[in-house]
């Protein structure tokens, strides 16, 4: 796999020994205090336990080599099991967490050891902390500058996306649990830790819904991020033996991309030259670009008056 790969890998490593352990000392807090945002913490600990090592399973998966059934790969499935973490993330989550908190504002209970419960969040602060600073330094790596919410909305790697999301969904439900058994000490009223509790499971579902939009559109199918497509299109307009692009589609397949290009080609010597000129084009794109698996080039020659141009993602045949 490419080295934005194994990045990702680096990271969901990161968060999976820190959920590892945070989860552990949650779910001991959430015994000895009685505390149910505690345990709603412990549940999304261990959520996201499952959710890294269905990431893994993903990265393993899209390695498998192209079959006659698959004959792109199975780059893809790494979409698969990120839809499955940010469904696991809204229902075993954001879901249980809500349900939960209702349950404790219909039945509330007073938290024993409320300062194990708060050594225990701040302890969980430091490893989310450390989990998101892995992730955040891989991102940096290849945002070429972007910020965080632009990098977020344009990325093609779910798996680091789902990491990101995940551990700043943590960090701000253990502000929030935080806040609620701090409350709930203060003022003597459990109902702190039931509403924190709840608002705990509503972060965590909305972090969920924004996971999911972005996956969803690439298992649509989207195409390689706007800069790298803008930038391999300049790359071929630029090459002498191309007149023009009459038409360029690409498509992200997992780490891989495939493109497919319509260019209006100037005249060559032979039929013989201007196939070497479609394979010295082709050979520079995945020279630069690694990531381009397939390429998919049709000449074409320039209109002649009363022709129409096809309609766009349309080849000729």
């Amino acid at each position: 796999m490419s080295s934005h790969s194994d990045g990702s890998t680096k990271a969901i490593f990161y968060a999976l020994g820190a959920n590892g352990g945070i989860a552990l000392a949650k779910f001991a807090a959430s015994l000895l205090t009685g505390s149910g945002a505690m345990l709603a913490e412990a549940i999304h600990s261990l959520a996201d336990c499952t959710n890294q090592i269905f990431l893994l399973i993903g990265l393993k998966e899209a390695k498998k080599p192209a079959d006659q059934s698959h004959p792109m790969g199975y780059a893809r499935v790494v979409y698969f099991w990120a839809m499955m973490v940010a469904l696991l993330l809204f229902f075993v989550g954001g879901a249980f967490s809500v349900m939960e908190g209702i349950e404790h504002l219909k039945h509330p209970q007073a938290i024993s050891n409320p300062w194990v419960a708060l050594g225990v969040l701040g302890v969980s602060v430091l490893l989310e902390a450390f989990s998101l600073y892995g992730a955040m330094t891989e991102i940096r790596k290849i945002a070429n500058g972007k910020s965080f919410m632009q990098w977020f909305r344009e990325t093609r790697q779910s798996e680091l996306m789902v990491v990101a999301g995940e551990d700043i969904a943590a960090l701000a439900g253990l502000a929030l649990a935080f806040l609620a058994v701090v409350m709930t000490v203060v003022t003597g009223n459990p109902l702190w830790d039931a509403c924190g509790t709840i608002a705990v499971g509503v972060l965590l579902m909305i972090v969920a819904v924004m996971v999911i939009r972005e996956v969803k559109a690439m298992v649509t199918g989207e195409s390689a991020a706007p800069e790298v497509h803008a930038a391999i299109k300049q790359h071929i307009e630029a090459h002498p033996a191309v007149d023009s692009i009459r038409n360029m589609i690409s498509m992200q397949w997992g780490e891989q991309v495939m493109i497919a290009v319509q260019a209006v080609m100037r005249p060559q010597p032979s039929d013989v030259a201007l196939v070497d000129a479609i394979n010295l084009i082709e050979a520079g794109i995945q020279a630069k670009w690694p990531q381009v698996r397939w390429c998919f080039f049709e000449p074409d020659h320039a209109l002649s008056e009363g022709d129409e141009p096809q309609p766009a993602g349309i080849a000729k045949a």
